[in-house]
């Protein structure tokens, strides 16, 4: 009689549903959170059918809190910068590149852009004690390359007025209304702004573009391989509800990518969120 419960037992546990994986990834806070869950919405609707996962998001309001929860293995999967990739990556080495978003013209690059209003006339050679708005300290079109595009003008951030706003819209909106000089943001989103008189008068170098990373300590590597198919395959008019960020297609990712980002002058620190420059 034991004998039939214990088969009767595992017949049935055999016939339950398996539960599905869930999997936690937080989306880059690049622009408002109502505009970031249009964005990914529709793009995680289809990782979930596709792999049979539950996807789990995970907000946060700056790049930091994003390195920060990856870094103390509450992430599953980031959506990433390069500038913030490669400082998790060396402290974290289990943080993973699967794929590369492509640009609206098909590039796996982007620049950022140093920005002004149309009717501005100052010349960022001379220019000193202007307020610049920024995005985020850890964010790669933040103090990164921003004091880069200056330094092309034998110029400083820190001769200057700077501030950070967060998301890279509310840099564009500042700078439309006039409450800042000039700022610097990721130039695809600069340019939806071109209608409000906001003028891209410098571009950065190339970066690889923003990525999906994973969590190999909590991803198995059969999983994210699943991920990276998935997503590579993914055809056009799937593609088309996703949002503008990550509609146009991907590449496979690895972390040799990053080497020429590596080789640029990130400082050894960078000013804290809160932080008004007032030299």
């Amino acid at each position: 009689m034991q004998k039939l419960i214990v088969v009767f037992t595992v017949l049935l546990l055999s016939t339950l549903p398996v539960a599905a994986e869930t999997l936690t990834i937080a989306p880059l806070p690049m622009e408002t959170p109502a505009t970031v869950a249009n964005q990914w919405l529709p793009f995680f609707n289809y990782l979930e059918q596709r792999l049979g996962v539950n996807l789990k998001v995970s907000y946060s309001a700056t790049n930091d809190e994003i390195v920060n929860k990856f870094k103390a293995g509450e992430l599953d999967l980031a959506y990433l910068g390069p500038l913030p990739y490669v400082l998790l990556k060396k402290n974290f080495p289990a943080a993973e590149p699967v794929v590369i978003f492509n640009e609206k013209d098909g590039d796996s690059s982007y620049t950022c852009a140093l920005v002004t209003s149309a009717d501005s006339s100052f010349d960022f050679k001379s220019m000193k004690g202007k307020k610049v708005a920024l995005t985020q300290p850890l964010s790669t079109c933040g103090y990164f390359a921003t004091q880069g595009m200056f330094a092309q003008y034998g110029n400083s951030l820190e001769d200057n007025l700077y501030h950070f706003l967060g998301q890279h819209d509310k840099v564009a909106l500042a700078v439309a209304r006039g409450d800042f000089d000039a700022g610097g943001l990721k130039t695809s989103i600069a340019r939806k702004y071109n209608y409000l008189g906001v003028i891209v008068r410098a571009e950065s170098p190339h970066f690889p573009g923003l990525a999906i990373i994973a969590n190999s300590d909590r991803v198995s590597s059969q999983l994210i391989a699943q991920i990276r198919q998935a997503l590579l395959t993914a055809d056009e008019k799937t593609r088309e509800q996703w949002g503008d960020n990550i509609r146009y297609g991907v590449v496979a990712a690895k972390d040799s990518d990053y080497e020429g980002m590596r080789q640029l002058p990130i400082p050894p620190s960078l000013p804290s969120q809160g932080s008004f420059n007032t030299k």
